[in-house]
């Protein structure tokens, strides 16, 4: 099966940032992909935009150094680089100043899409949105995408939203969160409204619980100050698995359109109950083997940040009334594993005998590694000896059900910044939607600090903190193996 490519319309795309890390790993070879796919038109455009001063051409050299360097070979096209280089043009600019942005005026066109990538921190989001305007570079229908983190409390968030829509409409700002540019998080929605055995059982009645995991194999390494600031609550919940959450959760919207899903998502964190202390697990990984401490790769001598966190949380309405969901999240923890897992009750009455064995259906969304999906169900064991039940995957990974190409798939990155070009927000953040979800987060960090909570250690490459295990052993239940 070969996955069909809609070319978008020729565009200016700004980079700010376009020197900085995030653009050289993932925007600029995504972009090159997109390119080599026959998505981006002959016409369309990349400015690079950054303090550092230097030409066109040293620019695409750094560009041809970063795809070479975070692409592997088999996805790159010589041919297709040498083009793709010749797309990209370099203006210097002061964020602060006044310089460069005259030049960058002066490159913009007037007959096509106009976006402006803020790949910057989130201080300088403020300075480059009221530049683009007193320069009149931005027109009406410009687009400019921001990055995470959008802002550090609720306060911040909005402080930042406001700066942002003084400059810019709603309409024009796409937040973006790379979990939701996912094939298997958009196959989630797939399988839950475009199958009709999913959604009628998609509630309390027949759901047991539900498991949230993003686990990370890698410690905070090179953001350790940062993270020290941040934590697992800020960096991770607040925003990736408040976003499974809400496609997890959510009532069906009436469309497929952007505000009609985005209702729908804040909907569900409006109904988020506040957390007690006893449902919630912090930790902090200590030094193991080769491995350093957190303390070490922080450069701090004490910190309460935490690494790792689980939670039971629940959502106060009629679908999910009584049914808990567990998120977990960490640093350094056995393995890299994403996953949504949904866990079905057990049948009402079993016909079989003890020695039979009970048996309840699992679906497990994988998002990283080895996207997928996996349904497990109940059936007799093989052999004679009498009825015993066992419980079998049906398991279907992208590569082996589509054909190899879809192996493939676009990077979260290449698949967002297409949709904005095309102008859709469907699988973006909404202003009322962050600070929904720090309305939600920031008294459960005001709890624990004032009691003042410290994370429990745990070893790096373990599964997290005993303490983890226990949270889920006092329901009867148990963690999904990372």
């Amino acid at each position: 099966m070969v996955s069909r490519v809609i070319p978008v319309d020729p565009f200016d795309l700004v980079i700010f940032g376009a020197t900085g890390d995030l653009a050289r790993r993932k925007i600029l070879p995504g972009l090159y992909r997109r390119f080599c796919d026959g998505q981006m038109p002959p016409e369309a455009r990349i400015i690079g935009a950054a303090r550092t001063e230097q030409d066109n051409a040293a620019f695409a050299e750094q560009v041809r150094e970063a795809i070479e360097t975070f692409l592997p070979a088999k996805k790159r096209d010589p041919k297709g680089l040498k083009a793709f280089l010749e797309r990209l043009s370099y203006v210097a600019v002061d964020a602060h100043g006044e310089a460069g942005w005259e030049d960058l005026r002066a490159t913009m066109r007037d007959n096509v899409v106009q976006a402006f990538y803020f790949s910057v921190a989130p201080a300088l989001f403020g300075v480059l949105a009221e530049r683009l305007h007193h320069f009149e570079i931005a027109r009406k229908d410009a687009r400019i995408v921001v990055e995470k983190p959008f802002g550090r409390d609720l306060g911040t968030a909005r402080e930042l939203n406001a700066t942002l829509a003084a400059h810019f409409d709603e309409a024009q700002i796409y937040r973006i969160d790379h979990y939701l540019g996912k094939e298997t998080v958009q196959n989630l929605m797939a399988v839950r409204f475009g199958n009709t055995l999913f959604e009628p059982l998609w509630n309390a009645q027949y759901v047991d619980h539900v498991q949230i995991t993003v686990a990370e194999e890698v410690g905070v390494g090179g953001r350790g100050a940062y993270y020290d600031k941040s934590g697992a609550m800020r960096d991770m919940v607040q925003n990736h698995l408040m976003q499974l959450l809400c496609l997890t959760a959510m009532e069906p919207p009436a469309r497929f359109e952007p505000d009609a899903v985005r209702d729908e998502k804040l909907k569900v964190i409006r109904a988020l109950d506040p957390v007690a202390p006893v449902d919630i697990v912090r930790g902090q990984y200590r030094a193991s083997g080769d491995h350093a401490s957190y303390l070490e790769d922080a450069e701090a001598e004490v910190s309460r940040t935490e690494s790792f966190i689980a939670m039971k949380i629940h959502v106060s309405n009629w679908r999910w009334n009584r049914t808990p969901f567990y998120l977990r999240t960490g640093k350094r923890l056995r393995s890299r594993k994403s996953e949504i897992v949904i866990h079905f009750k057990e049948t009402p009455h079993s016909i079989f005998d003890a020695d039979a064995g009970n048996r309840a259906n699992v679906l497990s969304i994988r998002l990283q590694p080895d996207e997928g999906i996996d349904l497990r169900v109940t059936i007799k064991e093989p052999g004679p000896g009498g009825m015993r039940l066992i419980d079998v995957p049906l398991d279907m990974s992208f590569a082996d059900a589509l054909g190899p190409e879809v192996a493939d798939v676009p990077d979260a990155y290449e698949r967002l910044i297409m949709d904005v070009i095309r102008g859709n927000q469907t699988l973006f953040m909404r202003g009322d939607e962050v600070e929904a979800a720090w309305a939600w987060t920031d008294p459960i960090i005001a709890a624990w600090e004032a009691r003042g909570d410290r994370p429990v250690p745990y070893h790096a490459g373990s599964s997290g903190p005993e303490e983890a295990a226990i949270l889920m052993h006092r329901d009867n239940r148990r963690w999904r193996e990372i």
